[in-house]
């Protein structure tokens, strides 16, 4: 019940956040960020168990490792842009963290081009000639 865990740091967190706010409301961001990132931290274990079980099945069926670690890659940006620009808006930088997920979704983009090559010649390669 790991979900318990997060929900009950997310929830003790947010009570001390409400409480310092008023007072010192630097501390309060850095104390929704510091929580940020152990919730963050905490899932790492997860994340690398889904990514080893991808693997497994990627090499069980044929697939080549270099599409798998791509598509890991832009999911990983996607997490990365989204945690980023919510740390941001947090800070009442709106403007910052639509920055941010602009990055992300061009960097998203950048490594999505060789997948997409390879879909269309396969495609061109299955329509008669």
């Amino acid at each position: 019940m790991e979900i318990i865990q997060v929900v009950g740091l997310g929830l003790i967190a947010t009570i001390l956040i409400l409480v310092v706010k008023e007072q010192k409301p630097m501390f309060a961001f850095l104390l929704a960020a510091a929580t940020g990132v152990l919730i963050f931290m905490f899932l790492m274990g997860k994340i690398s168990t889904v990514i080893s079980e991808l693997e497994r099945m990627a090499k069980s069926s044929g697939v080549e490792m270099i599409y798998l670690k791509t598509i890991l890659k832009i999911i990983g940006i996607a997490y990365i842009a989204e945690f980023g620009a919510q740390v941001v808006r947090d800070a009442g930088q709106e403007n910052i963290a639509s920055k941010i997920e602009l990055a992300g979704k061009i960097l998203i983009m950048v490594l999505a081009v060789p997948i997409i090559g390879i879909i269309i010649e396969t495609v061109l390669k299955l329509l008669p000639s």
